[in-house]
């Protein structure tokens, strides 16, 4: 009997998940536990997984490469989240998203507004205590803390290169990742639980005004895509369509689990085995892209605040929204990477756009589609900035990427 893939499995939990959301609502009940427990289950690993791949991909490399490849990755990082935040602005001013939608009924919201400032956000991204950023899953504190072990790791191993405290580091990584795999056979029951519960929880009292906004914002998101393939395509010599099959996997795990953390094991093994990424980059550049490299985020943070100045008729001139760009630039990098956390970043911006805190509200019923869109496109921009990285010191095996090997 032919066993069916995991990518099978999963496209036809995501299917049957969106019928019983429709057509039995009252299921949530037995589903919504289920659910629950699989996003645990991949997320108890997930900052473990994050601290070893960075400590073992700085220990490898030439200290002198390290600072090559670093200042590549920090570039395309910053310039690519910048640039998708300026395009959620471009796609909002064009199709103006928040015209004719008006606040629905009495919705109100257990967010609050969440103040922001650049001394306090830089302090935060340095852990205390890097037991107390494990248990809370900071992936940016657990990442600036991989980054110094990383680098002292590695230049304790050019005084004493007998050490085998490498090996130990890379053993623990192997086991770690064989606990995702475990995980990973319950991946299809969990995604269906998941999705049948988000689906039963949204109702056509939200869906229907905001069908215009979810439209502008899927067109932006796809068009943002294409631009992607098409620089990685031309400068990589890369065939697109090949790309796109290549990354089929992680694409629909993202969908599917609206979770750039959860999708990160996907990533690395597709990156080196799929599209021929070296161990060193795809293992250093994809961890770091999580909290480093989030273009669904800044964009959704762009359109959906466009949206609510369309909304509420606010002023908002050319220099607002550059300052918006780069506001949603910088939020980005403290950006949580669980499911559900867009509101918790609108409740950090919108206050700062001086806009209503109240209008979040209006988002919640449709953040599982808009998590599917800003998670998508948060992997995949990892993908083709690593991509880029690698072509960029020689280290893309196109036997593997054509699978001629």
């Amino acid at each position: 009997m032919k066993k069916f893939s995991m990518i099978t499995q999963i496209s036809v939990a995501m299917i049957l998940g969106i019928l019983v959301g429709v057509f039995f609502p009252s299921s949530i009940l037995v589903l919504k536990p289920i659910g629950e427990v699989f996003l645990r289950l991949m997320q108890m690993s997930i900052p473990l997984l994050i601290l070893g791949q960075i400590i073992q991909a700085l220990g490898s490399i030439d200290l002198k490469e390290l600072t090559s490849i670093g200042t590549r990755t920090l570039i395309i990082f910053g310039l690519s989240s910048f640039l998708a935040a300026l395009w959620g602005v471009l796609m909002a001013v064009i199709f103006v998203p928040g015209q004719g939608i008006e606040q629905i009924g009495n919705q109100d919201t257990t967010l609050q507004a969440q103040e922001l400032s650049i001394q306090e956000t830089l302090i935060h991204f340095v852990p205390k205590n890097i037991f107390e950023s494990l248990m809370q899953g900071s992936i940016i504190q657990i990442i600036v803390f991989a980054l110094f072990f990383g680098l002292a790791l590695n230049h304790y191993l050019q005084k004493c290169p007998e050490s085998q405290l490498f090996q130990l580091i890379i053993d623990f990584n192997e086991v770690i990742i064989k606990v995702i795999n475990y995980v990973m056979y319950l991946a299809p029951l969990g995604i269906f639980a998941l999705i049948s519960v988000s689906i039963s929880q949204l109702g056509a009292q939200v869906m229907i005004p905001m069908v215009k906004y979810l439209l502008v914002y899927g067109f932006g998101t796809m068009l943002f895509l294409m631009l992607w393939i098409l620089i990685v395509s031309i400068y990589c010599q890369m065939n697109p369509l090949k790309l796109l099959m290549n990354m089929k996997n992680m694409s629909l795990m993202a969908l599917a689990t609206t979770s750039s953390a959860i999708t990160l094991p996907v990533e690395l093994e597709e990156a080196q085995y799929k599209l021929g990424l070296s161990k060193r980059i795809s293992h250093l550049v994809l961890p770091l892209g999580i909290s480093l490299n989030s273009n669904g985020s800044a964009m959704h943070m762009t359109i959906t605040v466009m949206t609510i100045v369309q909304m509420y008729q606010v002023e908002f001139n050319w220099t607002n929204m550059v300052y918006l760009a780069i506001m949603a630039s910088f939020i980005s990098l403290a950006n949580a990477v669980v499911p559900g956390a867009g509101l918790i970043s609108l409740a950090v911006i919108i206050p700062q756009m001086g806009l209503p805190i109240e209008s979040i509200a209006i988002f919640g019923g449709v953040e599982w589609i808009v998590g599917m869109l800003r998670t998508i496109l948060n992997v995949n921009s990892d993908v083709y900035s690593a991509i880029l990285v690698a072509k960029s010191v020689n280290e893309i095996d196109y036997g593997i990427f054509n699978r001629s090997k």
